[in-house]
C-alpha cells in the first residue's frame, strides 16, 4: 500500500476518504494479481461503508491512551462490518481454474475485505505503535471462511471477531461490537473480565 501523503499519524489519516479510496483501490489491485480475479468496486457504496464505519469509530472511542493500540484491531472489525454490510465490490472476471476449496476462490468479495482490513490494521499497529500484527491459520481454513460467510450474513457484527480470529487474538463472540468487553480492552487497561464467549 502507498503512505499517505501528510504528515498525519496513519490513523488519524485513514479517517479521510480520498485516502479511502487509494488505499482499497491498491489492496484490490494486489487481490487481484494474487487471486486472478477481476473486481468492480462502486466508490458510492465505499463512500457509504466509510461513513458508517467512521460514525462506528467515533462512538466508542477510547478515552484511556493505554487501549488506543487495541482499538487499532477492533476498529479494522468495524471496517470489515460495514465493508459486508454495503458489499462495495464485485467479482467482474473470475480466473479459468478457480479452486472453491481456497478461501479466495470460496467468496472472493469477503477475501478482499478481509485483505483490506488486515493490511491497514496491520499497518497502523507497525507504523504507530510499533507493533506487528501475526496472522492466525484461520486465514486458510475454508471451515472458518464458510462460518465467517454464513454467521456474517446473519449478523455482519460477528465480521468484528472473525478479523480479530484471521489475526490470531482471541474474538469476543458474545458482544463483538462493543469495545469495552473485548480481552485486549481488559488487558491494555489491567480490567479483570471473562472470556470472549463462544460463536453461536
Amino acid at each position: 500500500m502507498t503512505e499517505p501523503d501528510s504528515a498525519l499519524a496513519l490513523h488519524k489519516e485513514a479517517q479521510r476518504l480520498r485516502w479511502l479510496f487509494e488505499a482499497f483501490e491498491h489492496q484490490q489491485h494486489v487481490t487481484e494479481q494474487e487471486t486472478g480475479f477481476t473486481y468492480r468496486t462502486d466508490r458510492h457504496d465505499l463512500a457509504l461503508a466509510f461513513a458508517d464505519w467512521l460514525k462506528d469509530f467515533e462512538a466508542q472511542k477510547p478515552a484511556d491512551s493505554r487501549s488506543n493500540a487495541a482499538y487499532v484491531g477492533f476498529a479494522a472489525g468495524l471496517m470489515l462490518r460495514a465493508l459486508i454490510r454495503h458489499t462495495p465490490s464485485s467479482v467482474s472476471a473470475r480466473p479459468k481454474a478457480a479452486q472453491e476449496n481456497d478461501p479466495a476462490h470460496f467468496w472472493p468479495e469477503g477475501y478482499l475485505y478481509v485483505a483490506f482490513c488486515l493490511s491497514v490494521r496491520g499497518q497502523v499497529l507497525r507504523s504507530d505503535y510499533g507493533e506487528r500484527q501475526y496472522q492466525s491459520g484461520k486465514l486458510g481454513d475454508l471451515r472458518t471462511w464458510w462460518s465467517f460467510k454464513e454467521n456474517t450474513s446473519e449478523d455482519p457484527s460477528r465480521a468484528i471477531g472473525f478479523l480479530d480470529l484471521f489475526a490470531g487474538c482471541e474474538p469476543a463472540w458474545d458482544v463483538p461490537q462493543i469495545f469495552r468487553g473485548r480481552p485486549g480492552f481488559r488487558l491494555a487497561t489491567g480490567q479483570p473480565g471473562q472470556t470472549g464467549g463462544h460463536l453461536r
